[in-house]
């Protein structure tokens, strides 16, 4: 299952729910608006990646939208989710 960590003012958090609900494919929203620690706990296990949303597929992370949205065009997104 995928796991979005978001906050409540990005556009590309967004998007990104949007995107996996137009593909049905099951997510996990975390909203770190104002939870430093899991934000901080998901930057650690991304890697030191700062910005939202920070995606997982399990423990797999996989990057921000951009990223997914790429790997949904190279046609391996489902084979990791």
């Amino acid at each position: 299952m995928l796991k979005i960590y978001t906050t409540n003012y990005c556009h590309y958090c967004k998007k990104a729910k949007e995107f996996f609900k137009s593909l049905d494919l099951p997510f996990e929203e975390i909203d770190v608006t104002e939870n430093t620690q899991a934000r901080n706990e998901a930057s650690k296990n991304a890697g030191g990646w700062l910005t939202v949303p920070m995606i997982f597929a399990g423990d797999k992370f996989l990057g921000g939208f951009d990223d997914v949205y790429k790997l949904h065009l190279q046609g391996k997104l489902k084979e990791l989710v």
